[in-house]
């Protein structure tokens, strides 16, 4: 049988602070939370993963209703699986349309600082604006994804 973990103990183990926490627990973010006798909440390493899954959802950017939603079907079982697996696919997408949007922004970025680079370098400014290397970096990455 797994120990039982109190609160001080989950936000210790997972970087996050007992605020936070009770917060997510609130927003329904974290599901089959009991309390003891003593009305204090109850964890297991089965909420210190799903408070990980829940972290790695956030910084890609889904909603916090849309992490709610998840959870919420998580919790009916494995009768929502295909929900569930719509949802993260449907997620999934926004995710690669933004990894696409900052890669173009970092190949400008790049692109930026090698005409800064060429032009401390040599003191003349580079006659090859930043703006018409990109379709050389654009090519660049292109054969890298594919590669």
């Amino acid at each position: 049988m797994q120990q039982p973990l109190r609160i001080g103990e989950i936000a210790s183990r997972t970087g996050r602070s007992i605020h936070t926490i009770r917060w997510y627990e609130t927003q329904g973010l974290i599901p089959d939370v009991v309390r003891d006798s003593g009305g204090r909440r109850v964890y297991s390493e089965y909420h210190i993963r799903w408070l990980d899954l829940m972290e790695r959802l956030r910084r890609t950017g889904m909603s916090i209703t849309q992490m709610r939603e998840y959870t919420t079907l998580a919790k009916q079982g494995g009768a929502m699986l295909a929900q569930r697996r719509a949802l993260l696919a449907g997620h999934q997408v926004r995710v690669r349309e933004n990894i696409i949007r900052w890669t173009e922004a970092l190949t400008l970025i790049d692109a930026k600082i090698e005409f800064y680079d060429e032009w401390m370098a040599n003191g003349d400014r580079p006659a090859v604006e930043p703006h018409r290397r990109l379709a050389k970096s654009k090519r660049a990455l292109k054969t890298a994804i594919q590669s």
